[in-house]
């Protein structure tokens, strides 16, 4: 099948079988691939050489049983490309994700709303019967005391005067209304009750005000009816005039009158805008929470970017294939990420659109010919890179927006690298672990990442079927070897990285001298046999065994390298000598030399060496087992040198388009001063790493500080020490709160029938009498305190903090796992 150069690059190891047993690939090159020829694929090169055939592939492979294959268990891929991602904060599962609305106040008391409204009422009533003296002072004063004879209007007054009083009356009644219901509060039991519908409950309460004052005006409960009388000519209002034409001006008026009075509330209510939602011809109500929003950008199942573009062959291939249901939700995002890489150069372009008319969802697909894991334990967004790893706990101490929503992690984050604590047990591999690592695993099948998982024997950490490539340390059966150099052909480089891999961790060995005396001796060795010596000969070279430098030492002359010779002569000058690390670096490498390895670390022309440099272009997915439980020093020796090699190899890689993951199950004793350094400059780089510890006393006391500000992203377990915990409160800083506090003072009465009172209260409840004196205040307090980490987290649940590479925040928050 053609596979437009998809298949059959150089450089690396096949994969594994998809079920598990060992096959007959080729070994992966300790040295880097080689580079490959400028051509049309835009993603990255694949590593599996010409002679192995890839898998078979299914023209649409299933779902895991009981498993969801798109984010949100939907089995319709074009539902699920076009679900709303909304921008959110770092940590919020994107996927349909709806906010909180707004928290809603306390619910307040009727008692003040229902007594100021009797209050205007009774002085509405005290106004209309003139019960309140010196009130119409001022109208008395301004239109003429003659008028006013013991203080009521004459009847025959003037118009103006009638007029002026009138209005006087109802601006004493409106203004007494607003007084009322500001002190009430009226506005804020409105909002309370109306809730999301306040738009809905605002205009029904227009309508019935509307209603209010309508019934006001024309029952004359409001004088406004004699402010209409004098319009009407009074020819038409005495007995000989036109009756009928005073009646159809009456009514005129009224009309004009009754609009005047309803069209503030219609104003104030929306009544059009409610209307036309009615009839059905405006957007719908809010959205609710719970529910999946209503698309709103655009239809990416017709995958627009490509007919923008010119590339609409290649756009309608693809929506005939998505509409086939042949397409998968790594098959989308992989082919988006090759139009991603090809839009920008026109050749590219091209050669894209032929590749999907002849291969359509066959292209592009990834070395191995997967198009998805065998099994998936977690809910994955592959669109956003999203693993989906439980909810915010409804707490208190989470703030109020962040309280049910979805909980993930994505590769901005672990760009800043993850650190997790918990005692075993806790659920750190199961609940965080693999499901970063399948998420990982994922996006390498979309060509955007490369994974190396670290972990005990077993399948923790997925099957072998989900992995290119497994390294069984110490098992006979595993078709890798590992190379102790990582693939480097620098003798210094691969000194400091193995350095740091045997003395890492002892305090009173520097490892740049560890590092001068291993270059010493790798230097020349390679200069003589053109590869670096196996454990066996670095064993012996590094005990000064008289054998294996004089065979050395010949060779060199032989050869004519005289500067080789000179970092011999040195090496054997400083040989014995105080603070000479060899002894040291000898015992530890004896670790690695035992039966059980014979032939693993070989780095002779039939070695099988897996290098970690193949990390450095291709989407691999490796994973390392670890001979933990029968040889832990060992497996330290060789966490330790992991680490130091995936700092070094992707702090020098070109090529930094793929983000590059260490995800290491148990970090005990292998994080140094040097890779605290290394993981703090990964964020620079476009890697990452994650780190699973019991505790923080597996790091030495020296690197807490150092290691907490390194990572950007912590993770507590239950079952951490308050030890533990203080550290993590001290990373994780304070934060403003309002403390309220209520002390009670006792009541000392003077009178005597106070005192006989108090004595009968304290007689009848038992208690003296006391009053309460709230103090409210703003202190700063720790997010979480070590007491708090300790012994307050439930079973389930984690403390986790998130920074992504672009510097935004998450505070700690509680998240309870696996929802």
């Amino acid at each position: 099948m053609d596979n437009e150069g998809t298949h059959g690059a150089r450089g690396t190891r096949g994969a594994q079988p998809p079920d598990g047993r060992p096959g007959s690939s080729l070994p992966h090159p300790a040295g880097p691939p080689p580079a490959l020829p400028p051509g049309p694929p835009p993603v990255a090169p694949p590593p599996f050489p010409p002679t192995i055939p890839p898998p078979a592939v299914p023209k649409r492979p299933a779902a895991s049983p009981g498993q969801p294959r798109h984010a949100g268990a939907r089995a319709d891929t074009a539902e699920w490309l076009n679900a709303p991602r909304p921008e959110a904060e770092p940590g919020v599962w994107r996927y349909a994700h709806v906010p909180r609305p707004a928290e809603r106040p306390p619910r307040p008391s009727l008692v003040g709303p229902l007594a100021t409204l009797a209050l205007w009422l009774l002085l509405w009533l005290l106004l209309t019967e003139r019960r309140v003296p010196y009130v119409f002072w001022p109208i008395e004063i301004i239109t003429g005391p003659e008028w006013w004879p013991y203080h009521s209007l004459r009847a025959d007054a003037p118009l103006v005067v009638r007029t002026s009083n009138t209005l006087y009356y109802q601006a004493l009644v409106v203004g007494l209304g607003f007084w009322a219901a500001r002190i009430g509060d009226w506005a804020g039991v409105f909002r309370y009750y109306a809730g999301e519908r306040r738009d809905r409950a605002r205009a029904v309460a227009a309508a019935a005000g509307a209603a209010l004052a309508l019934w006001l005006y024309f029952t004359q409960h409001v004088p406004l009816m004699a402010l209409l009388y004098p319009l009407i000519p009074l020819s038409v209002q005495e007995a000989g005039g036109n009756q009928y034409a005073a009646a159809l001006l009456s009514w005129v008026l009224y009309a004009l009158a009754a609009v005047a009075i309803v069209w503030p509330f219609a104003r104030a209510g929306a009544w059009a805008r409610e209307l036309r939602l009615l009839l059905g011809r405006d957007s719908p109500a809010p959205q609710q929470r719970g529910t999946a929003p209503a698309q709103t950008g655009p239809d990416l199942a017709h995958w627009p970017e490509m007919r923008a573009a010119g590339s609409t062959d290649a756009a309608e291939a693809l929506t005939g294939a998505l509409r086939a249901d042949r397409l998968n939700d790594i098959d989308c995002v992989r082919l988006r990420h090759a139009w991603g890489a090809a839009r920008t150069h026109p050749d590219r372009r091209a050669s894209f659109t032929d590749t999907v008319l002849r291969m359509g969802a066959d292209a592009y697909l990834h070395p191995s010919g997967r198009r998805d894991l065998p099994r998936r334990t977690a809910v994955h967004d592959p669109l956003t890179g999203q693993v989906r790893i439980g909810d915010c706990a409804d707490d208190p101490r989470n703030p109020y927006a962040r309280r049910g929503s979805g909980m993930a992690l994505e590769p901005a984050s672990l760009g800043t690298s993850l650190l997790v604590v918990g005692p075993p047990g806790s659920g750190k591999t199961e609940r965080v672990v693999r499901p970063v690592v399948e998420s990982l695993a994922l996006r390498a099948l979309t060509g955007q990442a490369a994974v190396l998982a670290v972990g005990g024997a077993g399948d923790r950490l997925g099957p072998d079927g989900a992995y290119d490539v497994v390294v069984r340390i110490g098992d006979p059966a595993s078709v890798h070897d590992f190379d102790l150099y990582g693939g480097t052909t620098d003798p210094d480089g691969a000194a400091a990285a193995l350095a740091e891999g045997l003395a890492g961790d002892l305090p009173a060995l520097d490892t740049r001298r560890a590092a001068t005396a291993l270059s010493q001796l790798l230097g020349p060795y390679r200069a003589v046999h053109g590869t670096f010596p196996g454990v066996p000969e670095l064993r012996e070279l590094l005990e000064g065994s008289a054998t294996a430098l004089g065979g050395l030492r010949e060779a060199l002359d032989s050869a004519g390298h005289h500067a080789m010779l000179r970092e011999l002569d040195a090496r054997q000058r400083q040989a014995g000598g105080a603070g000479d690390p060899a002894a040291a670096l000898a015992d530890r490498i004896a670790v690695l030399d035992r039966p059980v390895f014979a032939g693993f670390f070989a780095t002779g022309p039939d070695a099988r060496p897996f290098s970690l440099r193949s990390l450095e272009q291709h989407p691999l997915r490796v994973r390392v087992d670890l001979p933990e439980r029968a040889h832990a020093e060992a497996s330290r020796v060789l966490a330790r040198l992991i680490l130091a090699q995936f700092n070094a190899i992707t702090a020098a890689r070109a090529d930094r388009s793929l983000f590059v993951c260490l995800v290491l199950d148990d970090a005990t004793h292998a994080v140094t001063a040097e890779t605290v350094r290394g993981i703090r400059r990964l964020r620079s780089v476009n890697a990452g790493a994650v780190l699973t510890l019991r505790t923080l006393d597996d790091v030495p006391e020296e690197l807490h500080t150092a290691l907490l500000g390194a990572v950007g992203c912590t993770m507590a377990f239950p079952g951490v020490t308050t030890w533990d915990g203080k550290r993590f409160a001290e990373a994780w800083g304070k934060e403003w709160v309002e403390v309220r506090e209520v002390a009670q003072h006792g009541v000392f009465a003077d009178q005597p029938l106070t005192r006989a009172l108090h004595a009968l209260r304290k007689l009848a409840t038992g208690k003296a009498v006391t009053t309460d004196a709230v103090t409210v205040r703003q202190v700063e307090r720790e997010r979480w305190s070590a007491s708090g980490l300790a012994y307050e987290l439930p079973a389930g649940h984690a403390v986790l903090s998130l920074t992504t590479v672009g510097g935004e925040h998450a505070p700690p928050l509680l998240v309870r796992l696996g929802g």
